[in-house]
Order: C-alpha cells, then structure tokens, then sequence
C-alpha cells in the first residue's frame, strides 16, 4: 500500500479520463467519485474502476462527451437523460433542479436515465442530504442474483442507500448497501487475490452453499435475509427501470466489459422536504438519542471517517497514473 493525497488521485483520473476521450467537465465530475470512494475506503468504487471507465471510453460503450439534458415534465418530476454517458455528471447538472423541486412539491421522483453505472450510490444520496432533504435511492446492475429457491439469475446486486440531513448542512444517517449479503466487487477481489468467500455469500450454478469466489460468480450471489432482501432488491430493480425507462437487468451487460452496448442503466432518487410535519428533526434527535444510550451503538454512517492523504493499492494506483500518461 501506498499513501496518495486526495488531490493527487482526482488530478490522476481527470488525466487518465481525458486521456481516454472525455470532457474535461466530465471527467472532473467522474474524478471527483473516485476520489470520493477512496476517502472513505470503498475501493470497489474508486480507482478499481477507473480502467473499465477508460476502456469503455475507447471502444465507445460510454460516450465521454454527451450534455445530458435535464426536463421537468411535472411539477413533481425532474428527468435527466444521460445519453448513455457517464451518471456522475448527469446528477451534477439534474440535482438544482430536482432540489428546486422538492421544495416547492415537498417529494419529487428524480430519476437518472440511460446511464452508465453510478459505482456508489453513497456518494449521490450523501450530495442530496447535504442540500437539506430526505432520500431514498436506488439502481440496477447486472443479473447476478437467482430467486430464493431457484437457479436462473434475474436481478443484480441492485444497491440501496438512504441518508437523511442533520438540519445544519451535513448527514445525520446514511447507508448504502447492495441487496445481496456482499457486493458483486467483494467477491470478484477475492478470486482475484486467491482467497475463499464465507459461506453465505453465494451458492453456485446448482444452488449449492459455497465458499469458491469463482463457484459463486458462476452461480448466484445470495440476497440479503433472503425472501427479505430478495423483495427490496426487485423494489430497486422496477423502479430504476421502470421509472427510468432504462434496461431491466435481464437486458444488461457485464458492467466492466471493454466493449459492448452501453450500460443504459437508471438511478432512482425520492427526494423528500422534512420541513412537511415541522417535527421531523424533533423526531431525528429523538431516535439518535435513544442510540446514543449504549455506548459503541450508532447511527448509519456515522463512523464513516474521510482520510487524506489514504492508503491506496500500489498496484491500482500504478495502473492510474499509467492510464494518465504519468508513468
């Protein structure tokens, strides 16, 4: 491990993504979720991906160079279409607007359309609850998950997060978690390092328990709870689908193929005004306090800690600083 500045690892993707065929603007949008990621230490969503990012940029399975276009079709519904470019910078330009929104109807539906996977929902819920407002948000991804029971993939790992604003500009609670036991990217590091999976995690093609990484992306990643994580997951899937008009999972892709179609996945965001009953934070602290009486007990996110400069892996940050033109 090596440790690299936040600064340094924004400034080595922009580079990296221009270098690749994107905007300048788009590629600032798309660094600054990468850096992002790694301050926190999700390393699934950080420079892990920033090489399928520029391969993809290449071979033209995300356009680098799209203006997404923002429509408000009622007032209660704010719509970005992300031309099959990159998710990170059609938020950017749809969030004022969606903000705008939920101020004036109280709960907006904010949907993200044919875009290219999102990497980490966190990172978007976490802008909304800055801006003041309640969130739900949600998104699909490739099938990877058989019903409880059954054998045939029909859903992904299909990733919910919630945040909530703390009334003075910051997050009070947030959590962003896929509706599997594990993400799809635990199990992938793991094969990759030669290391075995708990059981649970995955069953493989015959629906049997395994603890082989590579047995379980060849068969079925396991819902969360079962029928209980299996039933969020299919809310996320119809909603960011359905809502979005973009692809249903069954029609999608790998994500991190180099070539292919473009993702044309949907993030699903229900953005709501607390200041509805006038009660909301009276509630809030009511609830971190009753939390607050057992000592280690805490709300979602609140041991979330943003370092700089962080430990990043040397290998990945070799490949970063080459895909720049650095090294």
């Amino acid at each position: 491990m090596t440790k690299i500045s936040l600064n340094d690892i924004e400034a080595t993707s922009k580079a990296a993504l221009i270098r690749h065929g994107a905007a300048e603007w788009v590629a600032e949008e798309v660094a600054k979720a990468v850096s992002a990621a790694e301050s926190v230490g999700n390393r699934i969503c950080g420079l892990y991906y920033l090489e399928s990012y520029c391969l993809q940029l290449l071979s033209g399975r995300v356009k680098g160079d799209v203006e997404p276009e923002v429509s408000r079709p009622r007032s209660g519904t704010v719509m970005v279409d992300a031309k099959f470019g990159f998710a990170q910078p059609a938020f950017a330009r749809g969030l004022p607007e969606a903000v705008k929104a939920t101020k004036e109807c109280g709960v907006v539906s904010f949907a993200i359309c044919h875009a290219h996977t999102c990497t980490s929902l966190g990172y978007f819920t976490d802008q909304i609850a800055r801006e003041g407002l309640i969130v739900l948000g949600m998104t699909n991804a490739t099938p990877v998950v058989a019903p409880p029971g059954g054998k045939s993939r029909v859903i992904g790992t299909n990733p919910i997060s919630f945040a909530v604003p703390d009334g003075d500009g910051g997050v009070a609670m947030l959590f962003d978690q896929s509706t599997t036991t594990v993400a799809l990217g635990k199990i992938t590091m793991a094969k990759a390092a030669g290391e075995s999976i708990p059981e649970g995690w995955a069953v493989d093609a015959a629906g049997n328990p395994t603890t082989d990484p590579e047995a379980g992306l060849g068969g079925s990643l396991v819902s969360m709870g079962g029928y209980k994580g299996w039933g969020f997951g299919l809310m996320a899937e119809l909603l960011a689908s359905g809502l979005t008009g973009s692809r249903a999972g069954v029609d999608l892709g790998p994500l991190k193929a180099p070539e292919g179609p473009p993702h044309d996945i949907g993030d699903y965001y229900l953005l709501m005004d607390p200041g509805a009953t006038g009660v909301f934070f009276d509630r809030l602290g009511q609830v971190q306090g009753a939390v607050a009486q057992d000592e280690g007990a805490r709300m979602p996110g609140q041991s979330r800690r943003i370092s700089d400069p962080v430990e990043v892996d040397e290998v990945a940050w070799a490949l970063a600083r080459k895909l720049a033109g650095e090294g």
